[in-house]
Parts: structure tokens; C-alpha cells; sequence
């Protein structure tokens, strides 16, 4: 009896872990609904018992959440990060941005590379759709949140099909802070013409290099493209100083 109750509890763990690497691999993102139980079980070749056990561990673990009538899904595995002090006092300070434009360049030149290298058809095909996407907003007039939002589900579908699993749930993680630099960028950068025609350009061969497996250039045209943005904004911020002393000289000479 015991052995079997062993074998059972094996069963179960092995189904939960199961779960849990295509939860890691991206398979099933935070939000997303899991299959039915019938699929499931057809997929993972286990009994609809064992199933359910394997559920109850992952409901235990906080990877998934039930609501009645609804079915499962895997819940919001970075939801109180944000809510953290350390998040908070990184995402009010205006000094951090250029931070998060360092770590931007760090970790995205990486997964573009790795991108390039490892990305499947179907990971191409959801990159070229957050591309045109993202193409489309710059040309309907969108809002600088809408664009900013695009802007970043674009280079997210980039940092995914690294299919390196830390990286990506690193970036997911940061994804408050990091909307705020993205937003910075279009905010101040794309009202004028010459800083969003070189960032379109940016974005355009920075996805012919993933999507045509150039895993050099891609590494190369990520880390360019983050350090152009953040360079034009301290550019943007030492005209505007300047122009505020020069101001103030004049208002002092009158």
C-alpha cells in the first residue's frame, strides 16, 4: 500500500515538473490558461488522476491558480516583485534610468545573439508579428504608452526566442522598470524626426539580423541600438540645461 501511495506521489511530482519546465521554457506564460485535462493528459501520456495531483502540487508551489468555472492558469510568478521597496525606489528615481539603459544593453545585445542562433520558424513568426505591429502604431499616430508597449513586446519576442530561460524570465521581471526607459525613449525621441527615422532603422536591421540567423551583427545592432537612445536622451537633457542657464542669463541681464 505504502508503495503504491510512493508511486502515486512520484507520478504526481513528475507531472508538476513536467509543467513547470514548459512554464520556465515560455510555453505557458503568466496569465495564460493551461490546457484541457484531456489534452494534457494526451500530452503528457499520465492518467487524469495523476494529472490532478500534479495540479494540486502546482497550486501548492503558487505556479498556478484555479478559479472555479474558469479553469487553471499559470498565475503571475513576478506580481509582487513590482511591490517591493528595492522596485519601488529604482522606478522613482530618475538617476536609475541610465542604469536601466546599461543593463538593457547587457542583456539584450546577449539574447538578440543568442536569438539569431537558436530561434525556431515559429519564433521568427511571432517576432516579425511585434514588428509590424510596432511598425504599424509608428504610422497610425499611437500614443507614446501604446508605442512604448510595442516597442518593448518587440524586443521581448527577441529576448524569448534565446530560449535561454533565465535571461528571459530576468527581462519578464524587470518589465515595470524597463517599460519606463522604453516610454523615456519615445517620449523624447520619437516627436522628432530625425532621432525616429534612426531608430526605425535601428529596429529594422536589428530584426533582419535575428531573423536572418546573424548572431554577430545581431549582438552588435542590439548594444548600438540601446546606446544611441540612451545617448540622444543625455543629449536631449544637456540642451535642455542649456537652455535653461541661457534663460536665465538673459532674464538677469534685463
Amino acid at each position: 500500500m505504502a508503495g503504491g501511495q510512493a508511486g502515486a506521489h512520484q507520478v504526481a511530482d513528475g507531472v508538476a515538473e513536467r509543467i513547470e519546465r514548459l512554464v520556465v521554457d515560455g510555453v505557458l506564460k503568466a496569465g495564460q490558461a493551461l490546457p484541457s485535462e484531456r489534452r494534457l493528459t494526451e500530452r503528457l501520456g499520465v492518467s487524469r488522476t495523476a494529472l490532478r495531483e500534479g495540479l494540486k502540487l502546482l497550486r501548492a508551489r503558487g505556479v498556478i491558480e484555479t478559479a472555479h468555472g474558469k479553469g487553471s492558469f499559470v498565475a503571475g510568478l513576478n506580481s509582487h516583485q513590482a511591490l517591493t521597496p528595492l522596485m519601488h525606489l529604482l522606478g522613482s528615481q530618475p538617476r536609475t534610468l541610465y542604469d536601466l539603459f546599461e543593463v538593457r544593453e547587457m542583456l539584450e545585445a546577449e539574447s538578440a545573439g543568442l536569438a539569431a542562433e537558436r530561434g525556431t520558424p515559429a519564433d521568427f513568426a511571432l517576432i516579425a508579428h511585434r514588428y509590424r505591429e510596432m511598425t504599424a502604431a509608428h504610422h497610425d499616430g499611437a500614443s507614446a504608452t501604446t508605442h512604448a508597449r510595442l516597442d518593448h513586446a518587440f524586443h521581448l519576442a527577441i529576448c524569448e526566442a534565446s530560449h535561454n530561460a533565465v535571461l528571459v524570465h530576468t527581462l519578464r521581471s524587470l518589465t515595470d522598470l524597463l517599460l519606463s526607459s522604453v516610454f523615456a525613449s519615445v517620449n523624447n525621441l520619437y516627436h522628432r524626426e530625425a532621432q525616429k527615422r534612426a531608430i526605425d532603422r535601428q529596429h529594422a536591421r536589428l530584426f533582419q539580423a535575428v531573423t536572418g540567423r546573424q548572431p554577430v551583427e545581431a549582438r552588435k545592432l542590439a548594444g548600438e541600438h540601446i546606446r544611441s537612445v540612451a545617448d540622444e536622451l543625455r543629449d536631449i537633457e544637456q540642451d535642455e540645461r542649456q537652455l535653461v542657464r541661457a534663460t536665465l542669463r538673459l532674464e538677469n541681464w534685463r
